[in-house]
C-alpha cells in the first residue's frame, strides 16, 4: 500500500480513519521529480496537487471524515488559515467556516504527529485570536475535542455538530428555570445586575458602536420573555449559549426577540432588530446568561435601570430614580388597599406604581392563604391581582425613554395590563389633543379610558378623584411658559402677582393635590428647601390649606447620589375631607430623619453585612440595603415606617387599624 510506504517508520496511526483509508489512497498518484518520485493528492480543499507527507495523509483524512461523516462541505473548509497575532501569522491546520457568517472561523483542527502529545496550548491559541467556537486536536490516532467557553475555559466535548447540528444537539443539554435558581450569580457570588452591567459595558459595549442603552434594554426584555415562558410552560431557557456559534447564536436571539415583541407590544417597534454585532452579542448573552431576573418584586431590573436611564438622560433635567427602600417606605406608610386608585404623576420606570401594586397583591395573597414566592413575578397572577393592576394603578411620565422602561416592567409585572402613559402632567389642558394622535393611541389607548374615567368633572383633566398619588417630581428646571403657569395658583406670588417663572417640582405639589379626592393622601419627595426657605412659605401654607400634613421624613444626603447631592425629605399628606380627614387648626405631625447613608459619597449602595463582614441576602436571597427606613424581611430592626404607622394609629387615621 502506498499509505504503508509513506508511513513507514513515521509511528502514525490512521484508526480514526479506517473507512476512508482505502478509498484516499486510490486518489495518490506519483510525480517524477530530480530526486526521485513522489506522491501526490490533489487538495480536496485547496484542488491542487500537494505532496504527501505523513502529516499531510492525516490532514487529508480529515477533510474526508468531517466531508463524508459530518457532512460539512469542502467550501465551508480552509487549509493552512492565517490566525493573526498582531503582525505575526500563524497557520492552522485546517478551519471549518460558519455557516451564517462565512469569513469566522467556526472549528479549528490542528493535526499533530501520532506520538506528539503538545500542540492543546497553540490550538487554543488559535481558537481565541480567531473567535473559533471549538477546536479538535488529533494525531490521526488520539482526538480531543473542545468547546471555548471563555478565553480562560476550554469543556472537553464529546463529539462536534455535524454541518445542519449545533454544539447543543451533541451535548443535549438541558438548563430549565430551577438550574437558573440554583446557579443565580446575584445569589452565589452576590453580585448585583448593575456591576454585571458595567462591567459588560466596560469591556464589550463601549466598543461596540451601540447605543447602551437600548441594547441592554433588548436583551433583559429578551430574558425576562425567556425566564417567563419557562417558569409557565416548562422546557430549557433559550437565552443561553448552548454551544452554538455566534451567527447560530445572533438568529436564536433574534427569534426570540421578535416572541417578545409579538407578546408585548409597545415597548419596541415591530421592525427593531439587535445592532450588536455576533462576537458582542455574544459576550453579552455569556454575562447575563446565568442572572435571574425575575423574583418576588423587580428590584434586581430596577438595580440596571436605575444606572441606566440616569447614565443616559434623567439627570440633565434634574430628575431621578428614587431608589426602591424609599419607595417602599412610602408605600408602608401610606398602606394602599385593594379597592383604592393610584398614580405617579412623575412615573419615571414606574417604581412607585409597581411597588404599590406589589403591596396590594401581597395583601391579597395573604387574604387567599397563599405565600408570595421568589418567582412571583413571573407566575401567573390571580384575577384579583390582575383586575387591580388593570384597573387602579397608573403612572404619567413625559420622557419618552422611560415610559418605555415603564410600560416594559408594568406589563410584565402586571402580566400583559399597564397604565402608563406618556403625556406632560403639569400640562393638562393638552392632554385631549395627545389622545387624538393615532400613533399616541396604538399604545396608550387603553390606559387613557381608564385614566378618564377617573376625572372629578367629565370633559376635564384638571382634576382627579385617585385615593393614592406618589411622586418624585423632577428637582430642577423652571416653567416659563406663562400660559402653563396662569393655571396653578401656586403661579402666583403671596401679593397675587403671576410670576414669570415657576419651579417645576412646585407647580408638581399643586397638580398631585388636585388629583387627590376629599381625603385621598399623598407622598412626595421634594428638595429640603420647599421646608425650610422663608421665600417657599406660600407653598407650605398653600399645602397647610389644602390638606392635614401627615409627617416629614428627611432622607439622607446621599440617597440620590451620584446623580445628585441635593437634600430631600418625604412629605406625607391627606387631602381634608368632612369624613375621612376633618380640618383641624392644631394637629401634630410625625417628623423623622434617615440616620443611615445608604449609599457611600459616590453613590454606591452600603449593603448589610453580618458580624463576618458577609453581605446579608433577605428572603429572596437578594442583597440588603444598609438604611433605617423600615424593617426588611426581619434582617433589620424596625425603622421609621413602623415608627410612622404607631404614630397613625394613635392618631387614628382613616387608613390605618387601631393602635
Amino acid at each position: 500500500m502506498i499509505i504503508s510506504t509513506i508511513l513507514k517508520d513515521s509511528n502514525y496511526q490512521l484508526s480514526l480513519f479506517n473507512d476512508h483509508v482505502a478509498e484516499f489512497e486510490k486518489t495518490i498518484f506519483e510525480k517524477t521529480q530530480k530526486n526521485g518520485t513522489a506522491y501526490y493528492v490533489k487538495c480536496l480543499v485547496r484542488e491542487k496537487d500537494i505532496k504527501l507527507t505523513p502529516e499531510e495523509i492525516v490532514r487529508q483524512l480529515f477533510l474526508i471524515t468531517l466531508h463524508k461523516d459530518y457532512n460539512y462541505p469542502y467550501s465551508r473548509m480552509q487549509v493552512e488559515y492565517g490566525v493573526h497575532f498582531g503582525r505575526e501569522v500563524k497557520r492552522a491546520d485546517i478551519v471549518i467556516m460558519d455557516s451564517i457568517q462565512p469569513t469566522v472561523p467556526y472549528i479549528v483542527i490542528e493535526v499533530k504527529k501520532p506520538k506528539e502529545k503538545d500542540g492543546k496550548e497553540q490550538l487554543k491559541s488559535y481558537c481565541n485570536a480567531s473567535g473559533a467556537t471549538m477546536a479538535i486536536w488529533s494525531n490521526g490516532e488520539i482526538t480531543n475535542y473542545f468547546h471555548r467557553k471563555n478565553p480562560n475555559y476550554f469543556e472537553y466535548i464529546p463529539d462536534i455538530p455535524k454541518a445542519k447540528q449545533s454544539l447543543k444537539d451533541v451535548l443535549k443539554e438541558d438548563f430549565t428555570i430551577d438550574d437558573l435558581i440554583k446557579k443565580d450569580i446575584l445569589k452565589t457570588q452576590k453580585q448585583s445586575l448593575k456591576k454585571i452591567i458595567l462591567d459588560m459595558e466596560n469591556e464589550v459595549l463601549a466598543n461596540a458602536g451601540v447605543d447602551v442603552f437600548e441594547e441592554v434594554f433588548k436583551l433583559i426584555f429578551i430574558k425576562l420573555f425567556d425566564e417567563l415562558n419557562a417558569t409557565r410552560n416548562g422546557g430549557n431557557l433559550e437565552f443561553r449559549n448552548y454551544g452554538e456559534s455566534d451567527g447560530e447564536l445572533q438568529q436564536k436571539m433574534e427569534a426570540l426577540f421578535n416572541k417578545a415583541k409579538k407578546k408585548w407590544e409597545g415597548i419596541f417597534k415591530n421592525d427593531e432588530v439587535l445592532t450588536l454585532t455576533p462576537s458582542h452579542l455574544a459576550v453579552c448573552i455569556s454575562s447575563l446568561q446565568d442572572v435571574k431576573l425575575f423574583n418576588s418584586n423587580l428590584d434586581v431590573i430596577d438595580d440596571a435601570f436605575e444606572y441606566l436611564v440616569n447614565k443616559n438622560s434623567k439627570g440633565e433635567k434634574g430628575q431621578y430614580f428614587t431608589p426602591r427602600y424609599v419607595i417602599d417606605m412610602c408605600v408602608r406608610m401610606l398602606q394602599p388597599q385593594e379597592h383604592e386608585y393610584m398614580i405617579d404623576t412623575a412615573a419615571g420606570s414606574c417604581g412607585f406604581p409597581i411597588h404599590n401594586v406589589f403591596e396590594v397583591w401581597k395583601n391579597i395573597y395573604k387574604d387567599q392563604g397563599l405565600e408570595k414566592s421568589h418567582l412571583f413575578t413571573a407566575e401567573d397572577k390571580l384575577p384579583r391581582a390582575l383586575d387591580y393592576v388593570k384597573e387602579k394603578a397608573f403612572g404619567i411620565d413625559f420622557d419618552p425613554k422611560t415610559v418605555r422602561v415603564a410600560r416594559m416592567l408594568n406589563i410584565i409585572a402586571g402580566d400583559g395590563h399597564t397604565n402608563v402613559l406618556h403625556m406632560n402632567s403639569l400640562d393638562f389642558e393638552r392632554w385631549d389633543e395627545n389622545a387624538k394622535d393615532e400613533t399616541w393611541q396604538d399604545t396608550y389607548f387603553e390606559g387613557w379610558r381608564r385614566l378618564k374615567k377617573l376625572r372629578a368633572v367629565k370633559g376635564e383633566n384638571h382634576r382627579y378623584n385617585f385615593d393614592i398619588v406618589m411622586a418624585n417630581p423632577p428637582f430642577a428646571g423652571d416653567i416659563k411658559e406663562t400660559r402653563m403657569i396662569h393655571r396653578y395658583d401656586l403661579g402666583q406670588k403671596p401679593n397675587g402677582k403671576y410670576q414669570t417663572k415657576v419651579g417645576r417640582d412646585i407647580l408638581f405639589i399643586e397638580r398631585n393635590i388636585d388629583m387627590l379626592k376629599p381625603g385621598g393622601r399623598m407622598a412626595v419627595v421634594l428638595p429640603q428647601g420647599r421646608f425650610n426657605n422663608s421665600s417657599d412659605k406660600y407653598i407650605r401654607d398653600y399645602i397647610a390649606e389644602k390638606c392635614r400634613i401627615l409627617g416629614v421624613v428627611g432622607l439622607h444626603g446621599n440617597v440620590f447620589k451620584p446623580h445628585t447631592g441635593t437634600k430631600t425629605s418625604v412629605l406625607l399628606v391627606q387631602k381634608w375631607d368632612k369624613k375621612l380627614c376633618p380640618i383641624r387648626e392644631d394637629y401634630p405631625i410625625f417628623f423623622a430623619t434617615m440616620q443611615k447613608q445608604s449609599k457611600d459619597n459616590s453613590g454606591d449602595k452600603i449593603y448589610l453585612k453580618d458580624e463576618n463582614g458577609v453581605n446579608v441576602l433577605d428572603d429572596h436571597d437578594h442583597l440588603i440595603v444598609d438604611h433605617d427606613l423600615f424593617n426588611h424581611d426581619g434582617k433589620t430592626q424596625d425603622g421609621i415606617a413602623e415608627a410612622f404607622l404607631e404614630f397613625a394609629k394613635k392618631e387614628k387615621l382613616s387608613f390605618v387599624g387601631k393602635p
